[in-house]
């Protein structure tokens, strides 16, 4: 007696999205899985949105979440997994970042692209020791150089920073107490890292 063989259904555009964004080592732009599955990046952008819903309207049901930072998306662990996983990977208890490494954060997050000199002058001390030691850990990286004398590097933050903090984008930081013009103001320093969340971060670098 044979039997018929059940062909495999087709995957929706967002189902795709998301075993793309699996198998994705870093983060990949909109334009890149466009390409690779032959649709519009509109097409594509409300897959991501569609995804995202699933991921957030689901609550504690789905240990997922989709993050977006300078026009790359990622799919990530959801924040409130993170001690089960630093479990299941063998991690030291989690640890809280310095003061200095919160505050700097916080500029970086809110004045991205920002140089090490502007980061010096609000902060009125030397945040090269500092800086080297958010690179290590990957929270920030260099994402070029900026046009003023000794052409300094322009830091922003990471996906990774993102992660820590249990943030999907930086449109989810709280707004800052001070106007633009304030900080800007960099002849006045101010204390930013009140604006970062306290969140302890994985301890293996941290």
């Amino acid at each position: 007696m044979s039997e018929t063989a059940t062909e495999p259904r087709e995957l929706s555009l967002s189902a795709l999205l998301e075993a793309l964004l699996f198998i994705a080592p870093v983060p990949i732009t909109p334009g890149q899985m466009a390409t690779v599955l032959g649709v519009s990046t509109h097409q594509i952008e409300i897959a991501i949105s569609e995804l995202d819903a699933l991921y957030t309207e689901s609550g504690d049901k789905r240990g997922l979440r989709i993050r977006l930072h300078r026009g790359r998306i990622q799919l990530t662990t959801a924040p409130q997994a993170s001690a089960t996983i630093e479990k299941f990977l063998g991690l030291d208890s989690t640890t809280r970042l310095s003061h200095a490494a919160l505050e700097a954060l916080a500029i970086i997050a809110y004045q991205e692209p920002v140089t090490r000199p502007q980061i010096d002058a609000i902060r009125g001390v030397n945040s090269d020791g500092v800086l080297k030691n958010l690179l290590s850990k990957g929270l920030i990286q260099e994402v070029g150089r900026a046009d003023a004398p000794g052409r300094p590097f322009l830091y922003s933050i990471t996906t990774d920073f993102l992660g820590h903090f249990g943030l999907s984008s930086l449109d989810e930081l709280p707004p800052l107490e001070k106007s633009p013009e304030e900080i800007e103001d960099i002849d006045h320093p101010s204390d930013h890292s009140s604006q970062i969340p306290s969140t302890p971060v994985s301890s293996n670098g941290y």
